[in-house]
């Protein structure tokens, strides 16, 4: 893509995100921001009142990337579990080609605690949770599998695959790709679920 259609606010937004893959939360200052995209603290200002609104506005970009995913999965036709699977191979498709965006996943305690982005990150987080949630009702209810454990149960053991999951990449190089091994482990899990 051509670089003269983003926008300098969105190339920020995008560095941003790179910064806090890299280098964690912590390392998102005007400085590192600046340094990054190589122009002045001077020109971030330009764009944003200061460090909390480029990171509000990375976790706005964060929230609305689920919603669209949400949206799309909503309107597939093909069984929950299906679109249970579907729905965790976008994310560790985007986990893998975007580091800095399965990095935000792993600070959301620490966005929880910022005044700015509590309200985002917990209505992202709750809705992921009752959306996924749902899923597994369903698909309890159309019999695709046995109620071996409770829809919270479920949705808290399937997002603990990917809060794992990406720690563990964090913390030790793997030569899979987080999507095939989310993908391994959630075929496993589905099979446990139907026997």
């Amino acid at each position: 893509m051509n670089e003269s259609y983003i926008s300098r606010r969105d190339k920020i937004v995008a560095s941003a995100i790179e910064l806090i893959g890299d280098l964690g939360l912590h390392a998102l200052t005007t400085k590192n921001l600046a340094r990054k995209e190589n122009i002045s603290e001077t020109l971030i200002y330009k764009y944003f009142g200061g460090i909390d609104e480029v990171l509000i506005e990375v976790v706005a970009q964060y929230a609305a990337f689920d919603i669209n995913i949400q949206r799309t999965v909503e309107n597939m036709n093909t069984s929950y579990m299906e679109k249970l699977k579907y729905y965790a191979d976008t994310y560790a498709t985007y986990y893998d080609n975007y580091l800095g965006m399965g990095a935000i996943m792993l600070h959301y305690e620490e966005l929880l605690h910022f005044s700015e982005t509590r309200e985002t990150i917990s209505d992202c987080i709750l809705k992921r949770n009752d959306f996924v949630c749902g899923l597994f009702e369903k698909a309890i209810e159309n019999k695709e599998i046995r109620t071996v454990f409770s829809p919270k149960e479920l949705t808290l053991i399937y997002n603990g695959l990917f809060t794992e999951g990406l720690i563990e990449r964090r913390t030790k190089y793997s030569n899979k790709s987080f999507r095939l091994e989310i993908k391994e482990m959630l075929n496993r899990f589905d099979k446990m679920l139907r026997l």
